[in-house]
């Protein structure tokens, strides 16, 4: 790809980006007595942060275009167990991150998430730069390549990596919470869905053009040069608090709002979000979530594969696979942060509950068109509703029921169990899915047969039920402070 080629492939996402800035821009305002000095000051305390969270996005879905570069000296079965072993390390790391979050603050929590992520993706440059080494010498001793011994070494590194990685979201939503009023933090799920697609879009895209102009071990170190950008940045311009940039702080009418007491214990924090209804079907709802996020942007490309000879509508797909996942995500998050705020009065249970159902309808449809070119736009279609929920819930709710002084722990837990979910997929389609063998019946690889693979839109039909059912149960949920508020 040259690089006219990437600004042209680029270009839609910033014509698309502008007019979702203008539509924004023309929405009848919140009136909330915010002047236009501190809603400046505080698009300049999102946006570094924002697109540090997109940047750490790149640092990690990095390693599926590096799994494709390498080829035979990364098989699928090991890179299954490198990102099955990250998303677990992902997963259970809101223990010690939610409540790190709530103690330091999420300016802090974000350099550290900036740094760490920043440093591993520097080693495992290294660890691949060296693989290829020692693989280029066996082949001019004219030597077997044979197992470089690397899975350990990325296994770990990747895990490492992750750990850093699970501090982002949480960093994110708790700088937001005290600058957004429950009442237009739906424009703030819309900007955490478009962070969540930038990233995405980084990460395969702009990742595909590092290792076409440069060594693959560069698929890894541009993304820890940009974290390292970032860091700098985020040190001089973020804020944890409206007080903290020169402005009044303020109610904003969540779960801690009349709550003027004491931080209380963490385990006690703790408790409270482990035994809140609200949160904890939430987090359920959030399962559902990564498990089918991950389907949909895992498994088209292995799909693809099993097409002899594809239409020119799934290689175009395939071909723009970032691109249109970031569209699709934009889309659905904006859309669905407008809706909660403006139709159902900054309620997040609805939009959750409508987007599922576009899901539910979509894999029904989806186990019919397998082998057919229109499952790629399916899928992409399917992107945009599981974004809109996941920046409803993950980036909003967690934020609007856990209150800005609990917000921490409250989407470590949500989050979290986004993590369990895509860990879980990974198992369950490790299981169900066709692998190298040889079919005797048919004399090909089983995974090279589309039929085969009837099952993966089949799989995400009752995990998107189940979500939907459990996105009605909070069709009416609101939070609610200690006192009334008063804004």
């Amino acid at each position: 790809m040259t690089f006219l080629e990437w600004l042209e492939r680029f270009a839609p996402i910033v014509i698309l980006l502008a007019a979702i800035v203008f539509i924004l821009l023309r929405l009848p305002k919140v009136d909330l007595g915010h002047s236009d000095a501190f809603r400046r000051r505080r698009v300049m305390n999102w946006l570094p942060l924002g697109l540090t969270y997109a940047f750490l996005y790149m640092a990690r879905y990095n390693l599926n275009v590096a799994k494709t570069s390498l080829g035979d000296l990364m098989p699928l079965d090991e890179f299954a167990l490198i990102f099955g072993v990250g998303s677990a390390v992902y997963a259970i790391s809101f223990v010690l991150n939610g409540p790190l979050t709530d103690r330091f603050g999420g300016k802090r929590i974000i350099l550290v998430s900036a740094f760490g992520a920043a440093v591993a993706n520097i080693l495992m440059g290294v660890v691949t730069m060296n693989a290829l080494a020692d693989a280029a010498a066996a082949k001019a001793a004219g030597q077997p390549v044979g197992d470089l011994g690397v899975t350990p070494m990325f296994t770990a590194l990747y895990a490492i990596n992750m750990y850093f990685q699970s501090f982002g979201a949480v960093a994110i939503v708790k700088v937001n919470a005290p600058w957004f009023h429950v009442r237009e933090r739906g424009v703030f799920g819309a900007i955490f869905g478009i962070l969540i697609s930038l990233g995405i879009y980084f990460a395969y895209d702009w990742s595909e053009i590092v290792v076409t102009f440069l060594p693959i071990p560069w698929v890894f170190f541009v993304p820890a040069l940009f974290l390292a950008v970032f860091f700098a940045l985020d040190v001089f311009m973020v804020r944890d608090t409206p007080g903290e940039a020169g402005f009044e702080d303020f109610d904003t009418a969540d779960a801690s709002s009349g709550d003027d007491g004491p931080r209380l214990p963490v385990f006690t924090v703790m408790k409270m979000m482990a035994t809140n209804p609200i949160i904890l079907t939430i987090a359920a709802i959030e399962f559902c979530s990564g498990f089918l996020r991950q389907a949909i942007m895992q498994l088209y490309k292995p799909y693809i594969k099993a097409i002899e000879n594809p239409d020119d509508l799934l290689i175009w797909v395939q071909h723009n696979w970032g691109l249109l996942l970031c569209a699709a995500g934009i889309l659905g998050g904006t859309i669905a942060g407008i809706i909660s705020d403006r139709v159902f009065d900054s309620r997040r249970g609805p939009v959750a509950a409508l987007l599922y159902g576009v899901m539910l309808v979509s894999a029904i449809v989806g186990s019919l068109l397998v082998g057919t070119p229109y499952i790629g736009f399916l899928v992409v279609f399917m992107s945009m509703a599981i974004i809109g929920v996941h920046g409803m819930l993950s980036g909003t709710a967690s934020m609007d029921f856990g209150g800005k002084k609990n917000v921490g722990v409250a989407v470590g837990l949500i989050d979290g169990c986004v993590y369990l979910g895509t860990a879980f997929m990974s198992a369950v389609y490790g299981a169900v899915l066709p692998g190298a063998e040889i079919d005797p019946a048919t004399g090909q690889r089983a995974d090279l047969d589309p039929s085969n693979w009837t099952i993966w839109p089949v799989v995400m039909i009752p995990v998107a039920a189940i979500g939907f059912l459990l996105a009605t149960r909070i069709w009416h949920a609101k939070p609610k402070g200690k006192v009334a508020s008063a804004h």
